[in-house]
């Protein structure tokens, strides 16, 4: 199995949720959107899936909507990114040492994966993660991108808990920072305002720097 593949209907509902987007908005991506940045990255970041008008419509995870100002802005702010902004898929914007994807690499219904749907993905991000180097750290955005990245993994659940800022230890010296999800609703209702969001960042630049 790939890393990732951009032809890929293993979910019918969300192979057939794409063609009815592409009847409806034919200028968008509307398809698998792959992972981005550096493919020897020491930083992992897991987000949930494709937004309709984000990263569905860009062919960019987190870019073209709200979900990834915050997102993008920090990891400028740690020299992860050249730019502080993702506009576009060739905007010519590169991450340094960090890469992004999604548990789910297609945009659901509702921006609600199944859990077969997750399952089935989960295959890819397997792949992601086998690809990290030793010591590599995993950022988790929201309780669905942790709860992927440990099955991904073969670990249990209950040995690591989702909660916002927390430090998980895996297997090959590697890690696993939590932090809530930078969605519109997160970031507007103050549930992730960006000092706490840096604080998880500021923790993750520490591990990759040791």
């Amino acid at each position: 199995m790939p890393e990732f593949d951009p032809d890929c209907g293993l979910c019918p509902r969300l192979a057939r949720h794409l063609e009815s987007v592409r009847r409806d908005h034919p200028q968008y991506h509307a398809r698998p959107v792959a992972p981005f940045g550096d493919k020897n990255a020491r930083l992992l970041i897991v987000g949930l899936a494709p937004g309709l008008h984000g990263a569905n419509r860009t062919g960019r995870p987190f870019t073209g909507d709200h979900a990834g100002i915050l997102l993008y802005q920090s990891l400028y702010g740690f020299g992860l990114a050249e730019r502080p902004e993702s506009v576009s898929a060739d905007d010519g914007l590169r991450l340094k040492g960090c890469r992004i994807t999604n548990a789910v690499k297609c945009l659901p219904p509702h921006n609600k994966p199944l859990p077969a749907e997750i399952a089935t993905c989960n295959v890819y991000l397997k792949r992601e993660l086998q690809a990290l180097a030793r010591g590599a750290v995993v950022l988790a955005l929201g309780v669905i991108a942790h709860a992927a990245v440990l099955k991904a993994l073969g670990l249990k659940a209950s040995a690591h808990r989702f909660r916002h800022g927390a430090h998980h230890r895996l297997p090959e010296d590697r890690h696993l920072l939590d932090s809530y999800h930078c969605s519109r609703y997160n970031t507007q209702t103050g549930r992730l305002t960006p000092p706490m969001f840096r604080a998880v960042l500021k923790k993750a630049r520490a591990l990759i720097d040791a």
